[in-house]
């Protein structure tokens, strides 16, 4: 962008507390003559010498990918990044807001959407593009989006590449692995009809499966009909290749959760829609039992952008960005206290854990396991609730906690990633380390503790968490933990790298390990690399 002809007059630049932001800004004063200089007070302020080229201090703003949480503070505490920059498109915004806009047009997502889509966006997260940027920067941080993944589904397996290849191997009895067979895969083989489709994200349920493209649309294969009533009955019939869902074609979704009983799907704006339970609870719209076309979730999400879905067995969870922070909403079965309100009772409606309130914990990464449910929060604290069977809360006992509790046994650590499954649960740090609780059947916690015969070499429930060694000898930086989130299948674990490799352990009778087992072994205890590069 160019400046234009308008002279810009000298203005007021007061102490900014944050100095890495004051560091950027200062360092770029250098190389300009200047008479003279003051970075505080205001009785003899002097002059902010960039006042005068302010492109130049946009392109810092945009190149060094700031905060929106920094260009918030620029604008409190200097009045040049609050004032029109007079710059197109419009020219009341300040610079604050351009730069935030500049990288909003990075994301992928932002990208193809026109200009009264941006708009809609902008009032719905607010009106603000530093909150629209904070939106689409908390999705991808959570969601992996644009990145590789992998994900353990019941029995199957899906692996999707940074260029939006995927792979998939195990259990195929219902055509979820998309190759147009139902024959099992032992290692993992690519799903040649996705070519020319770039896929950025991938759900796995029993016997199903989701993906879906950087066009926002959702494939479908495996049993069940995903609302497609061209399939018949939901269940009655089986699908062996990716077909396109006709009913969300409509809708440019960025994310898909599989619950039991229930689909749930993410839009680009931050809208969730669900696809009818089939019975009397159902999930937040008031249709026919029979309805199987995805309805938006109403009530207190209606006008409420979420950045993040996980769904459990029978409840699902959605991380939201409101305009003075992040918090976490739930709805469906609130057996064992997995709602987080407090009690057990069910919510027919999305309600707000007001938990994370009282412990002053900002959510930005959730996840729901079959029974119990877990948040990591911007200051690395995680916690966790739900039905605490084998240990699964980390909490040292296997009592049930109906409200989120902050998991002390990680209070030196500073978790960036969490995730959970039946009974199971994995917390990944800052530094790549790896800690898991829970059930430690079919060795999916990843410890292999030497058990005597007369225990059936069954591994131990862990109650508090633990370092998985076995996962530090890799000598690689942990970034991403899946695991089966199914209270129907034996448990196996992917732990993928920084540098895109996968490693696997548990469960794999199936095959869906993707690596090579012994005569009469069903489970690996130690992480093994599966033959496979995602990046």
């Amino acid at each position: 962008m160019d400046a234009t002809t308008s002279e810009t007059a000298a203005i007021q630049f007061h102490s900014i507390p944050d100095q890495s932001v004051s560091a950027i800004i200062t360092s770029t004063t250098s190389t300009f003559p200047q008479s003279k200089r003051h970075c505080f007070g205001e009785s003899d302020p002097g002059e902010f010498p960039l006042a005068a080229n302010p492109s130049i201090v946009l392109h810092v703003l945009t190149a060094c990918n700031l905060d929106p949480q920094d260009l918030a503070k620029l604008e409190a505490t200097c009045s040049f990044f609050r004032q029109p920059a007079n710059f197109a498109p419009d020219y009341e915004l300040s610079i604050s807001e351009l730069a935030a806009l500049d990288m909003c047009h990075k994301r992928a997502i932002f990208k193809p959407m026109t200009a009264e889509q941006h708009q809609a966006l902008k009032q719905r997260c607010g009106g603000s593009w530093k909150l629209v940027l904070r939106f689409l920067v908390a999705g991808e941080t959570c969601c992996r989006r644009e990145k590789s993944m992998a994900i353990a589904g019941p029995g199957h397996s899906i692996a999707v590449t940074s260029k939006g290849a995927v792979y998939s191997f195990g259990s195929n009895s219902s055509g979820q692995l998309g190759h147009g067979t139902t024959e099992e895969e032992s290692r993992p083989r690519l799903i040649r009809s996705l070519q020319g489709i770039r896929i950025i994200q991938a759900a796995a349920g029993g016997g199903r499966t989701m993906l879906i493209s950087d066009a926002g649309h959702v494939y479908a294969f495996g049993k069940d009909s995903f609302g497609e009533a061209e399939y018949g009955a939901q269940g009655a019939q089986v699908v062996t290749t990716p077909k396109l869902v006709e009913s969300l074609k409509d809708i440019f979704v960025v994310q898909a959760a599989i619950g039991n009983f229930f689909t749930a799907v993410l839009s680009r704006e931050g809208r969730v829609y669900t696809f009818s339970w089939g019975t009397d609870s159902r999930l937040g719209h008031h249709t026919e039992p029979n309805d199987l076309e995805p309805r938006p979730l109403m009530g207190a999400l209606e006008n409420i952008p979420i950045v993040q879905i996980a769904a459990g067995y029978c409840y699902l969870l959605a991380l939201a960005c409101h305009p003075s922070g992040m918090s976490v909403y739930s709805v469906g079965c609130g057996l064992g206290g997995k709602l987080g309100h407090g009690s057990r009772t069910d919510e027919k409606q999305p309600r707000l854990i007001e938990q994370f309130q009282l412990l002053n914990l900002q959510p930005v990464v959730v996840a729901a396991g079959a029974w119990h449910a877990a948040v990591v929060g911007r200051d690395g604290r995680v916690c966790t609730w739900g039905w605490g069977r084998y240990g699964c809360l980390g909490h040292g006992n296997e009592e049930c906690e109906s409200s989120p509790k902050v998991v002390e046994a990680l209070s030196n650590v500073k978790a960036v990633h969490v995730a959970t499954g039946d009974y199971t649960t994995f917390v990944v740090s800052d530094d790549g380390d790896v800690y898991s609780f829970g059930c430690g059947e079919s060795a999916s916690l990843g410890h292999n503790v030497a058990v005597p015969e007369e225990q059936g070499n069954r591994q131990p429930h862990i109650l508090s968490p633990e370092l998985v060694r076995s996962l530090k000898q890799i000598s690689e930086r942990v970034v991403q933990i899946s695991l089966t989130n199914s209270i129907y299948w034996n448990a196996h674990t992917f732990a993928l790298t920084e540098s895109g490799k996968l490693y696997a352990f548990g469960a794999g009778d199936k095959g869906q390990l993707g690596v090579k087992l012994l005569a009469n072994q069903t489970e690996r205890g130690n992480p093994e690399r599966v033959d496979i590069d995602l990046n």
